[in-house]
């Protein structure tokens, strides 16, 4: 800890991400091992965590991540998409192809940044907010991707007509940012998507994750 922060805070924000990090819930015996400091400073950091509605206890005291953590969640998906724009705006225009950025909904893939090409004649049209499974299409199937630990494959995903008929699509997933699980892409009328697609939509997906580290 240096001079300009404050300890409390640091561990109330540590406690956070111990509880992001489990599906079963934390006792305060256990943040406090994890922690290292004693259980009475643990009960002040939940019981101020509780009162902004960032942590809830249930019934058998183990602490979870609580629901205000989701009014802070909704202002993620314009930071990122700020932050995706410029190297999706490259990808559209170089592809001559609709640029998409998805983000993991639950188990749907959201679109929440779209980018059309300016100087093509037809595009396919896709929008942000568009949703579908992510079992479906070259976003969801390049998150699922990136789910396999060690990671493997090309690095991109090719689907055809599986989200919509006479649709090719080519996604990355972004790797290497905490807290965000998505993927870029494009969408094109095509039967096939050409062998460069591939590789140039790992590297704008790598521009989106460097933007957002």
């Amino acid at each position: 800890m240096t001079a300009e922060t404050s300890q409390t805070l640091d561990r109330g924000l540590r406690v956070l991400k111990l509880l992001a990090d489990t599906d079963h819930g934390l006792t305060v015996t256990e943040l406090s091992n994890k922690l290292g400091v004693n259980r009475t400073v643990v009960y002040r950091l939940l019981a101020t965590l509780e009162q902004h509605a960032l942590v809830r206890r249930d019934l058998g005291g183990r602490a979870r991540v609580g629901l205000g953590v989701l009014r802070l969640g909704r202002q993620v998906h314009p930071l990122v998409r700020e932050a995706a724009l410029p190297a999706l705006r490259s990808l559209a225009e170089d592809i001559g192809a609709t640029a998409h950025l998805t983000l993991v909904d639950g188990t749907e893939a959201l679109a929440v940044a779209v980018v059309e090409p300016t100087w093509t004649d037809y595009h396919v049209a896709y929008r942000a907010g568009f949703r579908h499974p992510l079992d479906r299409g070259a976003a969801g199937r390049a998150i699922l991707s990136a789910r396999q630990q060690p990671f493997e494959g090309p690095g991109y995903t090719l689907t055809q007509g599986e989200v919509e008929a006479g649709a090719s699509g080519a996604a990355a997933p972004l790797l290497g940012v905490t807290g965000v699980e998505g993927s870029v892409g494009v969408v094109m009328l095509s039967d096939a998507v050409p062998e460069r697609v591939g590789q140039r939509v790992v590297d704008a997906a790598r521009e989106v994750a460097e933007a957002l580290r």
